[in-house]
């Protein structure tokens, strides 16, 4: 086993992470998938879903963890009565590519350095397991694109799901559910605001104060809707437990590796961030 640096994990996967998901809030990606049909959030459910095939709302529900099932209900599986999962990754992948070309720029695109970023990421990913990982898994299958900034947002796809799929087990030991882990995120001034976690997730404002108050009973919670001493050090125990389910990718790719693929994801992270791609109001 290869022997990493503290916090080198965490550092790289936060950085690998919002790259792939600056697509969310693009309106490459809305009008890509509007052409197709799909409205409203339905064009983030069948994006997000697609490489899981015509799969119902439950496996959604499932595989996504935090969002209301009434929410997933209303879209899955009525998209795919209107488009299909195959059309459905080539509009996201176009999408994709017209977003980072916009952010990135032609040279940023065409830069040896993230040909560079995508053949480290792609090697990382050599090292992720799909056990226990539906999404991860799911998206695993798929071919890498042959263009490096799109093979190197694939790869992001892959570490970032990967990752996700191991937290999404770590809440359900801590005894957390949808809600709670939604707000005790937020809380940390690093998840979503209660907007967007209604707006995107469904869940009500009342939903959301009863999770707040669920975490006050536990005494992970105050009144004022922090986190207690405890449920810092919890949150704090969930992510080095989400460290340690996501070391292979890392491990595998070596701490040289990884300490340049950090590099190089602080880069083009850094550029699309201050190139707008998230709304300012994102962050509880």
């Amino acid at each position: 086993m290869t022997s990493l640096p503290d916090g080198a994990v965490r550092r790289c996967a936060m950085l690998v992470n919002p790259f792939h998901s600056a697509h969310y809030f693009a309106p490459e990606t809305r009008q890509e998938l509007t052409a197709l049909g799909l409205k409203d959030q339905g064009v983030y459910f069948a994006g997000r879903s697609a490489a899981l095939g015509r799969v119902g709302a439950g496996v959604v529900t499932a595989t996504f963890h935090n969002f209301k099932p009434e929410l997933v209900a209303q879209y899955v599986p009525a998209v795919w009565e209107i488009t299909s999962p195959q059309d459905v990754l080539d509009a996201r992948l176009r999408a994709v590519d017209a977003l980072l070309r916009r952010l990135l720029g032609e040279d940023a695109v065409a830069s040896a350095e993230l040909a560079e970023a995508a053949t480290l990421a792609l090697r990382a990913a050599e090292g992720c397991r799909p056990q226990g990982r539906t999404l991860y898994a799911a998206l695993a299958e798929l071919p890498v694109p042959a263009e490096p900034h799109l093979a190197y947002w694939h790869a992001t796809t892959l570490l970032r799901e990967h990752r996700g799929d191991g937290h999404i087990a770590v809440l359900l030991g801590a005894g957390f559910d949808p809600v709670e882990a939604l707000v005790a995120h937020a809380a940390t001034g690093k998840g979503m605001s209660e907007k967007w976690n209604r707006d995107l997730r469904g869940w009500s404002a009342e939903e959301l104060e009863a999770g707040r108050q669920r975490l006050r009973e536990r005494g992970l919670m105050d009144e004022g809707g922090a986190l207690t001493e405890a449920g810092t050090a919890l949150r704090e125990e969930l992510e080095q437990r989400t460290d340690e389910l996501d070391r292979g990718p890392y491990e595998h790719l070596g701490a040289a590796g990884t300490a340049r693929l950090t590099e190089l994801a602080h880069r083009f992270t850094t550029a699309v961030v201050e190139a707008g791609a998230f709304p300012a109001d994102l962050r509880g």
